[in-house]
């Protein structure tokens, strides 16, 4: 008899009940520096496939190696995409978070997705599929969705401007600011401590707040995060592994060059 196997609870249980969540980015598509941060003590780790070298392949053996740690890996896709999202659900990722939603329609489509007909669009193929196991984890198909949180992005004014309905659609498990880019769209490029950009923010965390559906933010800078975590957010980045090794190694070369030499350490964010 094959050996049956059961999945690990999704990013969304629990969500919003008790303290925030606090993790980091995995961004630089070595597995050995994700098992390196998956032993941190964070709650949770986003592994970038937006922004950052990660493939399918390297995002694979990410999942596999954090498996071994009690964190939970969220994997954010480049966009939102059927083929896309069929792809990174069948190689294991369970939760997703999904770029650049603007308005209700994008969050259905990204719903539909995630789901199997008749509920959704989802390409079944789960014989084939580290989601599935291969098969070993009993009743996969008629329990999916149980499996799978599905997060979406807000950020840009559009999507300020449509948050509650985008928090409101059915099958959405929570939003995700994205200060850098909202920042951007709202004429602020770089500037996400701009004054506007922090209140728009905070009006996204305040509307999903009254519909109860969880809110999580990005947030390197330390008083910046605590006043998202004051404001109420239910999860958190506060870091990235590329960002902890470029401003690590930044101030071991200013610990030791002389000021002014080729290798001291820039004014960085």
């Amino acid at each position: 008899m094959p050996f049956r196997v059961g999945l690990p609870a999704p990013f969304k249980e629990g969500l919003g009940s008790g303290r925030a969540r606090v993790g980091m980015w995995a961004c630089t598509g070595n597995p050995l520096v994700t098992e390196i941060c998956a032993g941190s003590g964070l709650d949770w780790l986003l592994i970038d496939g937006e922004h950052s070298t990660n493939s399918l392949e390297s995002i694979s053996v990410q999942l596999q190696v954090a498996a071994g740690y009690p964190i939970q890996p969220v994997v954010r896709l480049p966009a939102n995409d059927t083929v896309l999202i069929k792809q990174y659900l069948d190689l294991g990722a369970q939760n997703l978070l999904i770029p650049m939603v603007d308005d209700a329609g994008q969050a259905a489509a990204a719903v539909a997705a995630v789901r199997y007909p008749p509920h959704g669009v989802r390409g079944v193929g789960s014989a084939l599929a580290r989601a599935a196991r291969w098969n070993r984890v009993e009743g996969y198909l008629g329990r999916a969705d149980e499996t799978i949180t599905l997060l979406v992005q807000v950020e840009t004014a559009q999507a300020v401007a449509n948050v509650a309905e985008i928090a409101g659609t059915d099958g959405v498990d929570g939003i995700f600011i994205g200060p850098s880019d909202l920042a951007a769209s709202m004429g602020y490029l770089g500037q996400q401590e701009h004054p506007e950009v922090v209140a728009a923010v905070e009006r996204c965390i305040a509307v999903a707040k009254d519909l109860g559906v969880p809110v999580g933010v990005n947030a390197f800078a330390e008083a910046t995060a605590r006043r998202y975590l004051d404001a109420g957010v239910d999860f958190i980045l506060v870091g990235a592994d590329v960002a902890l090794l470029a401003r690590a190694s930044e101030a071991l070369a200013a610990k030791y060059l002389p000021s002014g030499e080729d290798g001291a350490a820039p004014a960085s964010y």
